[in-house]
């Protein structure tokens, strides 16, 4: 049985999920947290836990998502998984937080990228197994993980509540999106949904609105 924690982190409120399972083993899905405190919060929860971290994974590499990438592998030394088609904006986080801002952040440096993950690729992690299903739209590389038995779905900035990612940033593409959308919709109707930003929701809620905005 899944245990899904998820904290809201950094000033453009990011979901970081951390999930585990009854064998104590678990995985990181998005650390963005920036500030200290944020880390934390995150590390004293694991700890408290005895949880054994296993992977630490991207749904896309926007900064906004990656920024405790570091902590995780000095923590746990677990280096990022994610798609192929955002290792590169990984790399430019900085010139990322610059095109955003307008200045720089003090993000910490981040660790090389670790393992590439495509789609119709597995994550393994105690008695659970994660499906890749790379869904581009608001970056090329965007991926959600989907975990049938469970029928719990980690949507990143593809689905939200209600709306979906912005396809106006790098490597955006707005025709992709919908027929992103369109796939997510086609998952079973009672599939919970963790979104990037945002109260969860499931497929169901959301399958009306896609339909019409996709099918316009």
């Amino acid at each position: 049985m899944l245990e899904i924690k998820s904290f809201e982190v950094n000033a453009l409120g990011v979901n970081c999920y951390v999930v585990s399972d009854e064998t104590n083993e678990a995985v990181i899905i998005d650390p963005g947290m920036f500030a200290e405190s944020e880390w934390e919060e995150v590390r004293e929860y694991v700890d408290s836990r005895g949880l054994s971290m296993k992977h630490c994974l991207l749904t896309h590499c926007h900064f906004d998502h990656v920024m405790a990438c570091c902590h995780v592998e000095r923590a746990w030394g677990l280096r990022p998984e994610g798609h192929t088609d955002d290792v590169g904006q990984y790399k430019m986080v900085y010139q990322q937080t610059r095109m955003f801002f307008g200045f720089d952040m003090n993000i910490p440096q981040q660790p090389p990228f670790g393992k590439c993950l495509n789609e119709g690729g597995t994550v393994q992690f105690g008695s659970h197994t994660l499906q890749v299903l790379h869904t581009p739209g608001h970056s090329e590389g965007c991926v959600c993980y989907y975990i049938e038995k469970e029928k719990t779905l980690f949507s990143g900035d593809t689905l939200f509540a209600g709306s979906m990612g912005r396809t106006d940033l790098l490597g955006g593409d707005n025709a992709k999106m919908m027929e992103s959308l369109l796939r997510l919709s086609t998952l079973p109707a009672d599939t919970i949904v963790y979104p990037g930003h945002g109260p969860a929701t499931t497929i169901e809620k959301e399958t009306r609105w896609i339909q019409a905005v996709c099918r316009r």
